[in-house]
């Protein structure tokens, strides 16, 4: 289990700097010169405008050895019958990415992507995952805090690690992944406490509830927030720790470090969107290193995407999770590099404009 202090959380803040203006104008400047008309390549071109600013390099480098890391663990919060699902699908899901049969391995292979699970707090340990379990599964946040405090801490270290060690072997763009049944709950409770919406405008039918229990479900989380006492002022560590997940607080680390080293994240639904929240909070200028991989048809993701500045990337009513939607946007990203990087240009192919 790696070091946990909250030192180390706020020195590794310390280090995530915005992106320079200057080169996301350099962007802007080269997309004028490109052998198109202006704006004619729509999103496209604001992608690769802010690689340029994340990599202070124009045209900005292609992303080429894409690192999916799934972070996988059970929720107290299950007890409250959230889900239609039976909680062990967590391993067996778990398992199944390792093993290669699940969405988010097929696109992941389909883009050359490597894929990771790391059990942070599954109920029982999952065949072929990195073991960093924090304890089995979160404890109820309708009776108490789902985590402590260094439980917390230790969770975000935890995907502090696994960036690191994607990072350190080459890879050069992030996707942030979950498994574990109930964590859309978490996931709507952290973006209504750090947005100030209502419950019941960010909370979705996750992986399939039906009307009754989606009404449940806004209620679950309402009373955590009570019993919990979050409020607008509340430390967003403590809400993390309060209402969130161990997945949540891992990929909290894991966009913090991506974000620290300058490679680009490709976030996926509402719970990567919800951990995105988090470490905004603890550190805005995170938002800069982020894309939105999929609008999603949970409510809390266009509520996210709207706190964070993002624009998901492809809209195609998805709702798997796993880190499915970030792979999938992927060869967008990489699209929009090399647009900048091989396109032509007026002032180099002698094109003339309008």
């Amino acid at each position: 289990m790696p070091t946990a202090t909250e030192t180390e959380l706020t020195e590794l803040v310390a280090r995530i700097e915005p992106v320079d203006p200057a080169w996301q104008q350099a962007g802007r400047d080269r997309q004028n010169d490109l052998t198109k008309p202006p704006g004619s390549l729509g999103e496209l071109e604001e992608i690769g405008i802010r690689l340029c600013g994340i990599a202070a390099q124009c045209p900005p480098p292609v992303p080429h050895r894409p690192h999916v890391v799934v972070f996988a663990g059970d929720h107290g919060v299950f007890a409250q019958q959230v889900t239609p699902w039976p909680q062990e699908v967590s391993v067996q899901m778990a398992a199944g990415v390792v093993i290669g049969f699940a969405g988010v391995s097929v696109i992941a292979r389909a883009h050359d992507a490597r894929v990771e699970v790391y059990d942070v707090g599954l109920k029982q340990p999952a065949e072929g995952t990195v073991d960093r379990r924090i304890s089995a599964g979160t404890s109820d946040f309708t009776v108490g805090p789902a985590m402590s405090r260094q439980q917390a801490v230790t969770a975000i270290a935890v995907g502090v690690e696994a960036a690191n060690l994607a990072i350190d072997a080459g890879a050069d763009i992030l996707v942030p992944g979950e498994v574990g049944l109930a964590n859309t709950t978490p996931a709507a409770a952290l973006t209504a406490a750090l947005t100030g919406t209502a419950v019941g405008q960010v909370t979705g039918r996750g992986a399939g509830a039906d009307d009754a229990m989606l009404t449940h479900k806004i209620e679950v989380i309402e009373q955590g927030l009570r019993t919990n006492g979050i409020g607008a002022e509340t430390d967003p560590l403590d809400v993390l720790a309060a209402v969130g997940g161990y997945e949540h607080a891992a990929m909290v680390g894991f966009i913090l470090a991506a974000a620290s080293r300058r490679i680009p994240v490709v976030l996926d639904g509402v719970v990567s969107c919800s951990a995105a929240l988090v470490a905004k909070a603890l550190a805005p200028s995170v938002v800069d290193y982020l894309f939105a991989g999929h609008a999603g048809v949970e409510p809390a993701i266009a509520v996210a995407h709207e706190a964070l500045g993002l624009r998901g990337l492809v809209d195609l009513g998805l709702r798997l999770g796993e880190g499915s939607g970030g792979a999938l946007a992927l060869p967008l990203v990489r699209a929009a590099a090399l647009v900048m990087n091989e396109m032509g240009t007026f002032s180099g192919q002698g094109v003339s404009k309008a």
